[in-house]
């Protein structure tokens, strides 16, 4: 991580970090805030919400204004925060046993709503801080700690969901593609809407302990061995994407943001 950026983006203090080594959350916090200094945005203008997990530390080590809620309620303070000053830039960080699980109820109706919300979901595959258990994205008979023998749920699909509910910016990428993963998170902030953004991480010391997949480094491999982009993907052939996941920008579909049509009944209260 180049020293400007976390001199100018991260409280040095906190640091280092408390992630596991090899663990990718660590470069996806780098893509947010080198994202946010390539958009020039004014840092006293963002906020930063996070729930509970792994991912959910990050805003404890980045230098903004940031909170750091309950499980699952990060999206849910954030609509607070969205509704009370529509000027800010919030920007939610969270896991994908946070945001699909006990808080997917909040994630399919910040889509429905399109609240202009940036959300970036770690997606590590496990429940990584409280001990390994299966989440609502481990992949089918892949083994958790509450799932020994395996899986039997059909994992979600976290961009085919944000995108049937409603969400009006939707991409995937990954911590080895981190150009990608940048651009989408630039593209992300800057739609006016629901934005929802899965960077796919890695976790060596449950989920790749647990389903043998190797060391960090073979699981970024992997990753980069099995990720497809969207645009090219639609030029191949079906049985070419066998074993294969898509990444890329899937949705990018402009609609009226809910604080501004909120406060268009506002304006017409008052003139009555």
């Amino acid at each position: 991580m180049p020293s400007a950026i976390v001199s100018e983006y991260f409280r040095t203090n906190k640091l280092p970090q408390i992630w596991c080594p090899g663990c990718g959350h660590g470069i996806i916090t780098r893509a947010i805030t080198v994202a946010i200094d390539k958009l020039g945005l004014d840092r006293d203008k963002i906020c930063i919400v996070s729930g509970i997990g792994c991912s959910s530390r990050a805003p404890g080590y980045m230098d903004f204004d940031t909170l750091h809620t309950t499980h699952g309620r990060a999206l849910a303070f954030a609509t607070g925060i969205k509704m009370a000053n529509p000027d800010l830039k919030v920007i939610v960080i969270t896991g994908d046993g946070d945001a699909t699980a006990i808080g997917g109820n909040h994630l399919i109706h910040a889509c429905r709503r399109n609240i202009d919300i940036t959300a970036i979901i770690y997606n590590n595959n496990i429940y990584g801080m409280t001990g390994g258990q299966y989440s609502p994205t481990t992949p089918k008979f892949d083994k958790g700690t509450t799932a020994p023998y395996g899986n039997v749920d059909k994992a979600f699909d976290i961009p085919a969901l944000a995108a049937a509910a409603g969400a009006t910016y939707v991409g995937r990428s990954t911590a080895y593609h981190t150009q990608l993963l940048i651009s989408l998170i630039e593209n992300g902030i800057k739609n006016e809407g629901f934005s929802l953004i899965e960077a796919i991480s890695v976790c060596p010391t449950y989920y790749g302990r647990k389903n043998k997949k190797g060391s960090a480094v073979e699981m970024l491999e992997w990753q980069k061995n099995h990720a497809v982009n969207i645009a090219a993907a639609s030029k191949m052939a079906p049985e070419s994407l066998d074993g294969k996941f898509l990444i890329g920008e899937f949705k990018n579909s402009p609609e009226p943001e809910y604080t501004k049509e909120y406060q268009k009944i506002i304006d017409m209260f008052k003139k009555e």
